[in-house]
């Protein structure tokens, strides 16, 4: 049996290799740890992947990351990051690299952020400034949060053309004209999309925020994000292709692209005789006679009687019986020791315990101190408010969406995760060539990703009652694990039924019989047999090194030769339903 053949595989293979001061239970451990590892290298194996294939739409820039690290178009900085209380340097590391975490496509690389709690930095020029004066900017790119995210950003940013703009000086105070993508740390997940606008009259910049952003998606799995902004100033957001947020530059923007045209006058000031109080207490009101001001808010209530449980006689308070003097209290320095105070456990089921007193009631007689009552104010002018005037910085940009060009592209970020990987970045014109990458790379991607992660995962429906109802080819590494745990809690108590009851994994450990046997006898009762010596201990820990490489080469190309069987019969299956 293959699966007796693996187990007895992991088995073995932790036994042979281990002291014999070790404990069973560890040995165990060791030995499912071993079989997990090649039973998850297996099935990550068994899903049928796609295969990398380079996209050939053209674009002002598109970047799929094909080979290693491009120094010559990406340049990391070792810039010291700006307006900050202290110099913090851009030390964060990057790499081209494989998914590790949930690989949808063989060979299909990315960018990928590598040092958790650091800074990192990192640009590419375009080829030649892009202007989206009267075209449509998308904004297009895959973020794969591998080890998820719990506080940074994964955001990009377009930075502005400029004689000045040098890659490998990218810091957080290079200017840009879009910054775009996901950021999470706490309560805070937004996708950002701000964008600088210059003031036409001042020539100074200022940020426009994003109103109400959509959240970002914080998984394992790719998320494509994607930014269009159009020439008639609407924006679009999307979401794995999915529209999220959509608005115009012109209303959905906070501080907004065009400032009032009319502002408070700085030099009207408020009348002293301006009344905006609209009442005010009546002049010809009087307080009555009979009013009594001093009357006390409560008084006793004298028809209040005793109730019949009451046990007046109980203190509410007593010492906890269950108390006990610490051991180290010292009489001599500490005092005479007494028990802390608990309520009196006989007060519980009864109307109350101590001395009675006759409860406060609300006076009747009790009116509070007279005020006059409100009335209009006959003075009443209303809410005053300055005089409105012309707004000197009045200006009216009406296509705000016609951005200054933009010379390259950075991702300038801290995060407390590392493994952040981005991939398919596209900057273009063309709405329909970004789905068009969307359905060649993301979508294949994210079905593919969708098989592993469904491949991975432990089986939690209809699991069987009983470690001996479980199928091995159904979940390897849940077998391996319920069987070797249900031959050590056997084995604690009785060794031999331990070998009657889980003889697959007994079968594992016929080499190292006397062995193990020793270790439980030792562990559990003080044992009465000599353990091997530590001689024969080493020869037999090569010979199983040795006869665990090759069941373990035995067992990859069984369980692989399965799945290529078992792909093979539902291609027949396929074929035969076509027909």
């Amino acid at each position: 049996m293959r699966a007796a053949s693996l187990l007895a595989l992991g088995c073995y293979a932790a036994i042979a290799s281990a002291d014999v001061s070790d404990s069973v239970e560890s040995v165990a451990t060791e030995a499912t740890s071993s079989v997990e590892s090649v039973v998850g290298s297996v099935t990550s194996s068994a899903v049928d992947k796609p295969t990398f294939t380079p996209t050939t739409i053209k674009a002002p820039f598109f970047e799929q990351f094909t080979d290693s690290l491009d120094s010559s178009r990406w340049k990391a900085s070792h810039a010291k990051k700006e307006n900050t209380d202290e110099e913090w340097q851009f030390v964060g590391t990057w790499a081209v690299e494989e998914p590790t975490v949930l690989r949808g496509i063989d060979g299909d690389k990315g960018l990928v952020l590598k040092d958790k709690a650091a800074h990192h930095a990192i640009s590419a020029k375009f080829d030649k400034p892009i202007s989206n004066k009267g075209e449509t900017l998308v904004v297009q790119y895959e973020v794969k949060l591998q080890g998820g995210l719990e506080c940074g950003g994964a955001y990009m940013k377009l930075l502005q053309d400029n004689k000045k703009l040098q890659s490998d000086e990218f810091s957080n105070a290079s200017p840009y004209i879009i910054m775009f993508g996901p950021d999470k740390c706490g309560s805070t997940n937004k996708v950002h999309f701000i964008f600088r606008h210059k003031n036409p009259k001042t020539g100074e910049y200022e940020e426009k925020h994003l109103k109400s952003p959509p959240s970002a998606r914080i998984t394992k799995q790719t998320t494509l994000y994607t930014l269009i902004v159009r020439p008639d100033q609407t924006f679009e957001i999307k979401i794995d292709g999915e529209s999220s947020k959509n608005g115009t530059l012109l209303e959905d923007f906070s501080p907004s692209v065009n400032p009032e045209k009319e502002i408070d006058d700085p030099k009207d000031f408020k009348p002293e005789d301006w009344i905006d109080t609209p009442s005010m207490a009546d002049p010809e009101a009087t307080k009555p006679e009979d009013w009594n001001e001093d009357a006390e808010y409560e008084i006793v209530d004298e028809a209040a009687e005793k109730p019949a449980d009451w046990l007046e006689n109980e203190p509410t308070m007593v010492p906890d019986p269950e108390a006990e003097k610490p051991e180290d209290w010292d009489d001599e320095e500490d005092g005479d020791w007494v028990a802390p105070m608990v309520p009196n456990p006989k007060c519980d089921d009864v109307s109350g315990c101590g001395p009675w007193e006759k409860p406060m009631m609300k006076n009747p007689e009790y009116k509070g101190k007279w005020t006059a009552p409100m009335i209009d104010n006959p003075l009443y002018k209303g809410p005053w408010a300055p005089a409105k005037i012309a707004n000197p910085d009045y200006y009216e940009d009406k296509s705000p969406a016609n951005f200054e060009p933009m010379g390259a592209i950075g991702f300038e970020l801290w995060t407390m995760q590392n493994d952040i990987l981005f991939d398919n970045i596209y900057i273009g014109h063309s709405e329909k060539d970004a789905a068009s990458i969307q359905k060649d790379t993301f979508d294949i991607k994210k079905a593919s990703e969708k098989a592993v992660e469904d491949a991975e995962k432990p089986k939690k429906e209809d699991s069987p009652a009983s470690p001996n109802d479980l199928n091995f080819m159904d979940d390897p590494v849940l077998y391996v694990k319920e069987k070797v745990n249900l031959f050590i809690e056997i084995a604690k108590r009785d060794p031999i039924e331990a070998v009657k009851f889980v003889p697959e994994v007994a079968g594992g450990l016929a080499i190292g019989v006397v062995t193990i046997l020793a270790l439980l006898i030792g562990a559990i009762g003080g044992g009465a047999a000599a353990a091997p010596s530590k001689e024969q201990v080493k020869a037999k820990a090569q010979q199983g090194k040795d006869q665990a490489q090759k069941t373990k080469d035995q067992v990859v190309d069984a369980v692989t030769s399965g799945a290529d069987k078992a792909k093979e019969e539902i291609n027949k299956r396929s074929t035969r339903s076509n027909q």
